[in-house]
């Protein structure tokens, strides 16, 4: 009698597991290396392992085949992930962050937002002239909002946090939170102009279901969620109802049950999780119980790999090249660079004296290039999908037209923005290292007799936008000991030409690196003398470091004569 027995069992969700877990594991166990060394993410190389399993390469690991509503499973899993990445900036945020800078906010929000929607479109119309500019509008709210994901992997990085101010960081990162769920507005109007028959409808349903029912409404009942259970966890933790781990918890538990409840009621579900973030951890209550705990992280990591994954293997890579439907890939190339260049920047070079968050036209610069298109634009487009009527092949009209190349145009931008952000950091990484390996050592004498400083300190980096004033005093607060003492190396301070009595050894807390001490004793004296001497004189530049908090925290004073 023969024994018949199928053991083999290969599905999608057992592929799918497959791919997702060997992902995580693999890049898990080169993260350190990836991560801190090269600054390539978990974004660049999950698309990239995606589309390498996608239908159009070993075609293993293929979203669209899994349901003939596949689009609503691409609405759901980017809800799920965007809405646990906007709940967590808004807890990590800094204490009562919204009422502080709320100003700044509104500046960098609104007309940056409304700048780039309207230019965007035109660029789109004149590049797909078979697309009305209303339609055009349609797919430029799309590629309105900043990601929140990529913004959150790229400024929290070492790179980041080691080069990008603190006040630059917090700001990015709360203004890819608010402008995602504020895409809203802007896709509806949209809409409305294109269903409705008569134009006063449409903005009159904008204004009532847009604005009202959907933003206004979602943020104060994500708001009110997160103040209420931010009440209702000090008085469990008062009385000894609730430990640690279940803090923990309520980045996944409030993230559904916010946005379970908004998107029920057909509100903006993605702004309700940010302000319920924000409102929950507004005391800093919050943050304490959950400071020392990672588990927020482990599953940022695997939302976002699992995320970009699915992105990569979902990209329409065929339908980039549809001459019947108007896209051919130079126009998305052209559409792309313009979108890079005249999305954000302009803008921000205009209004960043009114953003106190942004100082200079350097970092207005940066924060122009820094607006990655990944999660959010995928999300907004199929929600776009679901108001538009189903095209058919080829499209009878122009609602059809718009429904079948939205995804294609919003892929091609999508996939050039992980790309080209996700591989920002490196490349500055990378010019930041030739720049220091090959700078010129021909400092002039002019130069070194600047004062009576020691040679050493002319080798500080000083601040491009540093006033003219007879001196200059820039404080920069709670700086980390290791970040000061990379820094120091970094800037190409030679530690043998540093005076021996003006060095700390920090054997402890940064082993084989040093601190700059205040006072630097000989030339201090001397300093002191030729001020006696000379009282008016403002040519010397000390270089101040005083250790606190048993060299855990330092605060550093810089202070440099005037320019010529």
């Amino acid at each position: 009698m023969g024994l018949d027995v199928h053991l083999a069992n290969v599905t999608v969700p057992g592929l799918a597991y497959i791919c997702l877990g060997g992902f995580v594991v693999a890049f898990s166990m080169m993260s350190l290396l990836v991560k801190e060394r090269l600054y390539i993410n978990e974004v660049v190389l999950g698309t990239a392992f995606g589309v390498i399993l996608g239908p159009y390469v070993i075609d293993i690991f293929d979203p669209r085949s899994w349901s003939t509503k596949s689009n609503a499973v691409t609405l759901e899993v980017m809800r799920v992930v965007l809405a646990t990445g906007l709940f967590a900036i808004g807890v990590e945020l800094p204490q009562s962050y919204m009422s502080k800078h709320y100003r700044g906010m509104l500046v960098m929000v609104v007309p940056t937002m409304a700048f780039g929607w309207v230019v965007v479109a035109g660029v789109i119309h004149g590049l797909f002239p078979h697309l009305t500019y209303i339609s055009s509008l349609v797919i430029a709210a799309c590629l309105t909002p900043t990601d929140p994901i990529i913004c959150a992997a790229i400024v929290g990085g070492k790179f980041a946090i080691k080069h990008v101010p603190v006040n630059l960081r917090n700001i990015l990162s709360a203004e890819s939170a608010a402008n995602d769920g504020l895409a809203y507005p802007f896709l509806s109007i949209s809409i409305y102009l294109i269903t409705e028959t008569s134009r006063g409808t449409a903005i009159s349903k904008w204004f009532l279901v847009g604005w009202l029912y959907e933003v206004i409404l979602g943020t104060l009942l994500g708001a009110a969620l997160g103040y209420a259970f931010s009440h209702l966890m000090k008085y469990s933790h008062r009385k000894g109802f609730i430990d640690r781990e279940s803090y923990v918890a309520q980045y996944l538990a409030l993230t559904f049950l916010t946005i379970g409840i908004t998107s029920t009621i057909g509100s903006d579900d993605l702004l309700a999780a940010f302000a319920a973030g924000n409102a929950i951890s507004w005391d800093g209550h919050f943050n304490q119980q959950t400071e020392d705990e990672v588990f927020s992280s482990v599953i940022d990591l695997l939302l976002n790999c699992g995320c970009f994954i699915y992105i990569g293997a979902w990209l329409p890579l065929a339908a980039f090249n549809s001459p019947e439907l108007g896209i051919t890939p130079w126009r998305l190339v052209v559409l792309f660079i313009a979108i890079m260049v005249l999305r954000r920047i302009p803008p921000l070079l205009l209004l960043f004296k009114w953003i106190p968050e942004i100082n200079g036209w350097r970092e207005a610069l940066f924060s122009g290039h820094f607006g990655p298109m990944g999660v959010g634009a995928v999300f907004i487009s199929s929600l776009a999908l679901t108001r538009l009527a189903t095209p058919h092949n080829p499209p009878q009209n122009q609602e059809e037209l718009l429904a079948s190349v939205l995804q294609p145009i919003t892929a091609f931008v999508v996939l050039g923005s992980i790309v080209v952000h996700g591989l920002s950091i490196p490349t500055f990484s990378f010019g930041r290292k030739v720049h220091t390996r090959t700078v010129s050592l021909s400092m002039t004498l002019t130069n070194r007799s600047r004062g009576d400083a020691p040679d050493w300190v002319l080798w500080a980096r000083r601040s491009a936008t540093l006033p003219k004033e007879p001196e200059v005093s820039k404080v920069v607060s709670d700086v980390d000991v290791e970040k000061l003492a990379a820094e120091t190396v970094e800037i190409g301070v030679d530690e043998d030409a540093v005076p021996q009595n003006a060095i700390e050894e920090v054997a402890t807390q940064v082993p084989g690196k040093v601190v700059l001490k205040s006072a630097l004793d000989s030339s201090a004296r001397d300093s002191k003398a030729n001020d006696q001497a000379a009282p008016d004189r403002q040519d010397t530049t000390p270089v101040e470091v005083e250790n606190k908090s048993n060299l855990n925290r330092v605060e550093r004073s810089v202070h440099f004569p005037a320019d010529e």
